[in-house]
């Protein structure tokens, strides 16, 4: 039987730098405005596309409708997103942020623009063909 070295494999590797570079972004966000990484991923799914369901931000974020849910609900707690009623469907609602929302974005973008500028001067000539890799990985492996 093979054995399968765990730290070499492309998946685990993949999902690894995946969490560790999401965690050392929260460092961005975090401290500034109190936000998990759920909660963060709401927010700018919302400020980059307006009005979204919760399904809808979970199918573009890729996360499981239980962590939009807790999210979505702490961001209505801190009054940065309100819900509106689907008149189509009542089992439905329409998510966008309000202006403290929209006002806790804008001063994280920079900050955010930042972060990933230093990720691609770091590999400096690495950084093009990576971004490539990323885009056939991407291509291969559709999110649904």
């Amino acid at each position: 039987m093979s054995k399968l070295a765990l730290e070499h494999f492309l998946p685990y590797r993949l999902n690894r730098l995946s969490s560790a570079v999401s965690q050392q972004f929260r460092a961005v966000y975090g401290p500034h405005h109190d936000l998990t990484v759920p909660e963060w991923r709401v927010l700018a799914t919302l400020a980059q596309f307006g009005t979204m369901t919760a399904k809808a931000i979970g199918k573009h974020s890729s996360m499981h409708k239980t962590k939009v849910s807790r999210a979505v609900r702490a961001l209505e707690e801190r009054r940065w997103l309100v819900r509106r009623e689907n008149a189509q469907d009542r089992r439905e609602e329409s998510l966008s942020l309000t202006a403290p929302g929209l006002h806790a974005y804008r001063e994280i973008v920079p900050r955010a623009l930042a972060f990933e500028a230093s990720i691609l001067t770091a590999l400096g000539p690495h950084a093009e063909p990576l971004l490539e890799a990323l885009a056939l990985m991407e291509a291969r492996f559709p999110v649904e």
